[in-house]
């Protein structure tokens, strides 16, 4: 995908995101996305022949890296940035399907035709995929933040490691190379996946919370409306039973007595 596929991309999406959307995208594609291509792809570039160990016995330093890097750093930041992205595409997709379907439907019934749900807006299907995109790109990153932990316990690289492992002939000594400068950028990627943690769960509270809170708005006005329309015919039908007994009594009594006096 080159750039102006991704403007495009990032463009569709932008276009039904909230404030915190916006600020999430940012954080992703510049805080995240750039520093991984620019800066932290070069540090991790070629981890596995800077690991110096002090043994020469073949095999030994292969060894010992697999077995404190089982996942390298690089790897694991650009499947975490792949899946992150990916609910991004969901909602393109679907507003790219709801366009096909607006512009078949405005061929076929022409310019009589009203779209149900306005331009712009995140209604029906497209409010729970949009919903469902905000969960999964939080579960995404809580994921990969508890397999960093896991891996390598509170995000630190040490700078010396000791290694016992067949084939090594001994207990020997590691050491891993600009460990200091990689405890930063995994510090700082830590930190981004944190806040895009953080503001994807404020995006969909407060889609939740702005859904519920229309949804009460509209109860009360159509509760609203049906008492009134109730109090009207109420009104009504005493205005009508009034009418009645006025009619019942004096216009009929008169005739009634006109008739008789023509009579006699």
């Amino acid at each position: 995908m080159n750039w102006s596929g991704l403007e495009d991309l990032l463009g569709g999406v932008n276009k039904y995101s909230t404030a915190f959307g916006r600020i999430w995208l940012s954080v992703v594609f510049i805080f995240r996305l750039l520093v991984y291509l620019v800066a932290a792809e070069k540090v991790w570039g070629d981890d596995n022949k800077d690991f110096d160990c002090n043994t020469e016995q073949p095999g030994c330093p292969n060894v010992c890296y697999d077995l404190y890097f089982p996942i390298s750093h690089i790897r694991l930041w650009a499947l975490q940035l792949i899946l992150v992205t990916c609910p991004s595409l969901l909602v393109v997709m679907h507003v790219a399907y709801r366009q096909a379907k607006l512009k078949k439907r405005l061929q076929k019934s022409g310019n009589h035709f009203r779209p149900r749900y306005p331009p712009g807006k995140k209604r029906g299907g497209l409010w729970w995929t949009y919903l469902f995109s905000l969960l999964f790109k939080a579960t995404v990153d809580i994921v990969f933040l508890f397999i960093f932990y896991h891996v390598y316990p509170n995000y630190k690289l040490p700078t010396l490691v000791k290694c016992s492992l067949s084939p090594c002939p001994n207990l020997v000594d590691c050491y891993i190379a600009r460990p200091t400068e990689k405890n930063i950028f995994t510090l700082f990627m830590i930190i981004t996946a944190c806040v895009c943690v953080l503001l994807s769960l404020l995006e969909a509270f407060y889609l939740i919370g702005k859904r519920c809170k229309e949804s009460l708005q509209d109860r009360s006005e159509s509760h609203s409306r049906e008492s009134g329309e109730v109090h009207f015919l109420k009104r009504d039908n005493c205005s009508l039973y009034l009418v009645k007994l006025v009619l019942r009594w004096f216009p009929i009594k008169k005739t009634w007595k006109c008739n008789i006096k023509l009579k006699t």
